[in-house]
This record gives structure tokens, sequence and C-alpha cells, in this order.
């Protein structure tokens, strides 16, 4: 695919998780507009990430090279797809999951994606990430957690997959409580 080449939403998405996880920079300029913005919200002191980044480079060196650095084993599902092939903004939950290079131990996070597309091409113009939760667990817990992301469909998921196979671990119930819909939690729908 060249640069002049257009792309729909969830080809985008989809470009962009795959440079994340497998660590592949040079997929970025298929899915990211050159002028792109990162916006990021911090909520957890479990992983640190720059508030700001401009442009396709600086997005690159935040999002794929140096998180790749320090994580592996990356597994990043989108909560929901878009509605239609070239929305101007897209939103939707996310889940990933990932161990640490050194030490090994493994987070499970998740968060919102706010999707905004060129109209010329399609591409990412502006991606606002939220990190709502992230969980930290120990090596030992590794194998149950790496299991249950890899049985469920990716990079496309839903939050009723997800949580219908969480593995019972206690330090996951953030995320459980985070993804279940509200009703579900036994909170009132406002």
């Amino acid at each position: 695919m060249n640069r002049s080449t257009a792309i729909n939403a969830t080809d985008a998405i989809s470009t962009y998780i795959l440079a994340k996880d497998g660590n592949r920079p040079q997929l970025m300029k298929h899915a990211f507009a050159g002028d792109c913005e990162l916006e990021m919200v911090v909520k957890t002191d479990a992983v640190s990430f720059p508030s700001s980044a401009k442009g396709l480079e600086q997005i690159t060196e935040v999002l794929i090279t140096s998180f790749g650095a320090q994580y592996e084993n990356i597994r990043t599902f989108c909560l929901s797809r878009p509605n239609s092939d070239s929305p101007s903004h897209f939103r939707c939950d996310w889940l990933v999951g990932m161990s640490a290079r050194q030490g090994g131990a493994v987070r499970v996070g998740c968060g919102h994606y706010g999707w905004y597309f060129g109209s010329d091409d399609g591409r990412v113009k502006k991606l606002a990430i939220d990190i709502e939760v992230m969980c930290v667990l120990p090596l030992e817990e590794s194998e149950p957690i790496m299991q249950w992301l890899a049985a469920l469909p990716y990079p496309w998921c839903s939050d009723i997959q997800v949580c219908e196979s969480i593995p019972a671990i206690d330090a996951l119930r953030p995320i459980e409580s985070f993804l279940r819909p509200r009703e579900k939690n036994g909170a009132a729908l406002v």
C-alpha cells in the first residue's frame, strides 16, 4: 500500500494494532497521517506515557518503538467496530495484555480510544487514548492470562467475550469492573 492509497477506518485501526503489538513501526505510515496527533490521559501509576505527541515519527516512537522495547507478547483488542468505512470519529473501549521484557511481569489494562480520521485518505489524524485501568501481576500469573488473551477473537472482540472468559484472578477484578456493562455490575443506569 502506498501513502496515497485510501484506507477505511477498520483497516486503519487494525493496521495500528498490528504495528503496535508486533513492534512493526514501518506499518504506521499506512494507518496514520504524517501530521497526526496523539493525546493520552493516564489514570494509573502502573504505566507512563507522555501526554501528547505530534507527527508520525514522534507518535511511532512513543506507541511502537519505545513501547515495544519495554513489552512483549502484546495483545490489543478493540471492543467494538466502526459502523461505517469512513467515519470522521470513532470511540471504543480497548483491552491490552502484555509482559515486561525485564522480569516478565504481566500487565492487563483497559480504557478508551478516540479515533479521528482524515477525510482525504481515511488515515488517522488524531488518536486520543485514555488508560483507565492497568493491573500489574507477577510472572506466576502469566500463563492463565496469556491463554485467556490468546483465545479471544483478535483484534476485534466484545466486552462480553472478554468478561465471559476472564480468569478468576483477584488482581483482574478492576478490568472486569470497567468492562462489564453497568447493569451487570448492579449500578443503576442513569
